[in-house]
This record gives C-alpha cells, sequence and structure tokens, in this order.
C-alpha cells in the first residue's frame, strides 16, 4: 500500500467498524439486515463464517 493510502486510512479510521464495533454501528452507514425467506435456509447461508482448519479434518 501506498503511504498516501495508509494515512487517509488513518485519517479517517472512525468511517471503518472493528471487531469492537460490528458493520452497522458506524452513524449515517447503520445497516439492517433481514432475510426474506424462511427456514430451512440454503446451504450457502448456513455456511461456518470460516473454514475448518487443515488439523480439524
Amino acid at each position: 500500500m501506498s503511504k498516501e493510502l495508509i494515512n487517509v486510512c488513518h485519517t479517517y479510521k472512525n468511517a471503518f467498524s472493528s471487531d469492537n464495533e460490528p458493520l452497522g454501528t458506524i452513524k449515517g452507514h447503520e445497516v439492517d439486515i433481514t432475510l426474506n425467506i424462511d427456514r430451512p435456509y440454503p446451504p450457502v447461508l448456513r455456511r461456518p463464517a470460516y473454514p475448518a482448519s487443515r488439523r480439524a479434518s
């Protein structure tokens, strides 16, 4: 990354969410997610957030 891009990101760091502030908590960028399908959900929506580690297999 260029230093200019890093400086811009640092200057506007409050515009990004973090682990402590999930997506949707940024003022002016609130997000309300509603699934418009009923259970059982399709497999793509039931996938774990992270793939299983290779050691677990």
